[in-house]
């Protein structure tokens, strides 16, 4: 089972850029539909993006559409996150999670090894 370890996160300000990276230990990163979700505080933990083990196929949060982009680079073992056009409203934790099947999934409960999260915050 791979372990997930997320880095880039960071203080922005709004209409700024981030990158994430969610690098991958373990055998088979290839093996692994991947996503990403973050919690704000208060709130539950919600999808952001998700991308199939060959990175060809994405998905998104409508919220972040068009501003976030989701990718893979299998022979770095190594996912991204690259987040333009920041807001205050994505102000959270965001972490990466797998799940050992051929489709993502956009629900929580369907991925089985995730990351310590890394905090992004936007300000106004």
């Amino acid at each position: 089972q791979v372990q997930l370890t997320e880095s880039g996160g960071g203080l922005v300000q709004a209409g700024g850029s981030l990158r994430l990276s969610c690098a991958a230990s373990g055998p088979s990163f290839s093996m692994y539909a991947m996503a990403w979700f973050r919690q704000a505080p208060g709130r539950e933990r919600e999808f952001v993006a998700t991308i199939t083990r060959n990175g060809i196929s994405t998905d998104y949060a409508e919220s972040v559409k068009g501003r976030f982009t989701i990718s893979r680079d299998n022979a770095k073992n190594t996912q991204y996150l690259q987040m333009n056009s920041l807001k205050p409203e994505d102000t959270a934790v965001y972490y990466c999670a797998a799940r050992a099947t051929l489709a993502p999934s956009l629900l929580i409960r369907e991925y089985d090894t995730w990351g310590q999260g890394t905090q992004v915050t936007v300000s106004s």
